[in-house]
Order: C-alpha cells, then structure tokens, then sequence
C-alpha cells in the first residue's frame, strides 16, 4: 500500500482509475464533479490533499473540451487546498496533434516601383539583395562616379551580348527578373495621352503632369497575395497553449502515453514523462500473432504512413522483423481544392500476414484505406494495432466494412461502447503500466526501466 498519496478520477475514464488504485492499493479520491445549467464545470473535492502527493487521470477522448477544463478546475481546486505536488495523468494528451507549424517567413510578393532617375539615366531598385543587371553606359555597382575606365571595362565584358540592328546601333539583352523589363508595364497617362516616365526619361527636368493622375500609387497596385503551398495563414498555436493552460493551472509534473509529436514535450517547464505503449502490441504480436502466421517470416511490420516508420521499425527491429512502408501523397484535383491522397506500398506484403502499426486512430480512413492498398497487393491477414483507439463518427462503421481482420488497442480510451458494436476489436489493458510509473514517481524512483522493454 502506498501512503500519503490521492489519485482523483476524472469524468473522462473512472474505470482506468479504479484500475490504477486496485495495483496501488489505495482507494480512489472523493470528489464531486458537475455543471450548472448554463454548462459550467463545478469540482468539490471531498478529501483532504493538505502535503499530499495528488494524481488527476483524465484522459483525451471524449468530450475533450469539457475534460480539459474540468482537469484544469481539478489542479486549481488541489493547489488551492495546499497539496504538495499535483501530477496530470493523461493516458490520451488532448490537442497533441495540432503541433505548432512553422509560418510562412516569405510573406506577400514584392511590389513593383517605378524607376529612380538618377544623372539622367533610368535606374531600377529592388527590394532583393542581388544588384540589377548593369547597362553599357552605366557605371558598374552602382557608382555613379563617372569614371570612364570602369564604363570602357564593362563595355568590352558585354561585347559578346549585343545585338547588332542594322542601323549600326547595339541593344543589350536585359534579364527578365528585375524591375527594368516593369517599366514598360507601369505607365501614369497623363491627361495629353502622354506617358509620364517616358518624358521622365527622355527630360529628366519636366514636371509631372498635374492633377489626380500624378499620382502613380493609384495605378501602381501590388498584385493579390495567393498563399504558396503548404502556407497557413492563421494557425492556432494549441499545442503551446494547452501546455501553458496546464502549468498556469497549477500542474507539476505531467504523465501521458505515446505522444502523436514527441517534440510536443518541449512545450513545457516542468518534467513531463511520454510513457511508451509499444511494449505491450509487441508482446500481443510476439504471443498472439507470430505462433498462427507462421513466425517471423510470415509477417511483415507496416507503417500507414511515413510519420509512424520510426515507431513501426522500433518494433520490427526488436522482433527481428520485416518492415514496409505506405507513403500518401497529397494532390489537389482539378475540379475541386480538396487534397486527394494516393497511396504508395513499399515493401514486400505478398503472403504474409500484414500488421498495421500506428498511435491513434480517429476517422480511421488511414487504417481502413492502408488495410485495403496492403490486401490488395497480396497480404494474406491484416492486423491493425492501435495505442489510442479514439473511433469518432462513424470509425467503427468503417472498421466493420473494411478487410480487417482484427483491430487491438489500448484503453487509454474508454472502449466499453466501441467492444458492443465491433467484433473485430480487442482491447490490452493499460492500466497497469500508469500505475507503475504513478508509484515510481512518488517515491522518487526513475522510471526509465518502463522505457526499456528489451
């Protein structure tokens, strides 16, 4: 039995905590949990946490937004009541996959100017570092020194790129990329159907024309910003938010399991502990996959896509197995904007029994569509293993139609419902895992031999 320690059950997964509090020993945290009418969250909490060490499980799934506030309430309730320390336990971590994109620095096109006249001849600035194309009678780098050597220099380097007319005269090929070739686009008419750089041009000491057409901002309008590809306007930065929402709370010490994102622990300031739920499918496919498939050789490991290889290859590399990869590619039709994804099979299923590797599953059109591609290029079975079964919508509709054979995952989710209506789903209890690293971390232990399955 463990002393000095309270774990409160969320609305979330009561079932999770009673798991954990039967390994620990301890019952289960009184508190109160409701709403008003009006859908606010209340918490009482029923237990004194005054120097205690205080675990809260909620999980992810579900009502996620009424979870996470609820959890958050929870905190605060604890840390208000004086408790010594309040770990967040969250089997599935909310808003784990809306990870922080990066912006788009590039920003809208640059916009065109009209030419400076500088000594009497038309020269064009750029917002780019690169300097424009110099001109035979122009002086090189810009100087406008008048040196004649450096114009003589530069006149004999462009030989070679004039073309002669037939009148004797010679014109120099000018680059397509600089604001020269924009001159001839940008025109201010004046109200005598003249153009008004081209007088500029020809008599540097003319004075614009006068009334409302000098003005050259009223024509010279930047072209409309179109976003490139991949570019995203406004992106809400959850990931970080929910990181500060959890330690504004009151929260010390965070527990999840299988982060979609890693890297999502550099979110926050204080410790926060990713628990791996690949020991237990690796001991389900090495006792209860490989003895039916005929062993090693008769399965193959396969990633729905390429974020999960690394996680995929960590279990074929530790069962000495086979790998495959799916790659999706995403391209815009023509008829509409929606991304259609083409599926791309790496990797020899023919005859063996495939085995599907991934974190979670939500729609599941990724599984169900990377069971179909994996069927239809030979597998012999088709085995989805799952850390977080979440099934939305109409998920377990798709599962029952599509060529599955059998789905496992965990119950970092409350699966009671999902086990009703599909017959193809088996569920690895997970419970025990949090209870182990709920104990090692009160009493000071470290918790990295749960990270060593080998």
């Amino acid at each position: 039995m463990v002393r000095n320690i309270v774990v409160f059950s969320g609305s979330s997964h009561p079932r999770l905590t009673e798991t954990i509090c039967t390994h620990l020993g301890i019952p289960p945290g009184q508190i109160h949990l409701s709403k008003f009418s009006v859908g606010e969250t209340q918490v009482e909490v029923g237990d004194s946490v005054r120097e205690k060490d205080v675990f809260i499980v909620q999980s992810g799934g579900g009502k996620v937004n009424d979870h996470l506030m609820e959890l958050l309430i929870t905190i605060q309730a604890c840390k208000t009541a004086s408790a010594k320390r309040v770990t967040a336990v969250l089997p599935l971590f909310p808003y784990s996959r809306q990870a922080d994109l990066p912006y788009n620095k590039l920003g809208a096109p640059l916009a065109r100017t009209p030419a400076k006249v500088v000594g009497g001849q038309g020269e064009s600035y750029t917002f780019d570092s690169r300097p424009g194309t110099p001109q035979p009678d122009t002086p090189a780098n810009g100087a406008n020194n008048g040196s004649s050597s450096n114009s003589k220099s530069l006149h004999k380097q462009l030989n070679g790129l004039s073309i002669t007319k037939s009148n004797g005269e010679s014109k120099t090929r000018k680059r397509n990329d600089t604001l020269d070739s924009v001159q001839s686009d940008v025109s201010v008419t004046s109200s005598a159907g003249g153009s008004y750089f081209e007088t500029q041009q020809r008599n540097p000491t003319s004075s614009p024309p006068p009334g409302p057409t000098s003005n050259a901002a009223n024509t010279n309008v930047p072209p409309e910003f179109k976003p490139q590809r991949g570019y995203r306007q406004w992106v809400a930065q959850a990931g970080t938010l929910v990181a500060d929402l959890l330690t504004c709370a009151g929260a010390d010490h965070v527990i999840t399991m299988d982060l979609h994102d890693p890297q999502y622990q550099g979110f926050f300031d204080i410790p926060v502990d990713n628990l791996y739920g690949r020991h237990l499918l690796r001991k389900y496919i090495q006792h209860q996959i490989l003895p039916k498939h005929g062993g090693v050789e008769g399965c193959v490991i396969v990633s729905p896509d390429a974020g999960g290889a690394k996680r995929a290859t960590n279990i074929a590399d530790a069962l000495g197995m086979d790998f495959a990869l799916i790659h999706k590619e995403r391209r815009p039709t023509q008829l509409s904007d929606r991304q259609n994804a083409t599926l791309l099979l790496v990797g020899s299923v023919a005859n063996r029994c495939a085995i599907l590797i991934d974190d979670l599953a939500d729609t599941c059109n990724t599984i169900t569509r990377a069971a179909k591609l994996v069927k239809k290029s030979g597998a012999s079975c088709v085995y989805a293993l799952v850390t977080h079964g979440v099934f939305s919508g109409d998920a377990v509709d798709r599962i029952n139609s599509s060529c599955l054979d059998k789905v496992v995952v965990t119950n970092s989710v409350p699966q009671d419902e999902h086990l009703a209506r599909c017959e193809k789903l088996e569920v690895l209890e997970v419970g025990n895992v949090f209870a182990e690293a709920i104990r090692r971390v009160h009493h000071g232990e470290s918790i990295s031999v749960l990270f060593q399955y080998d």
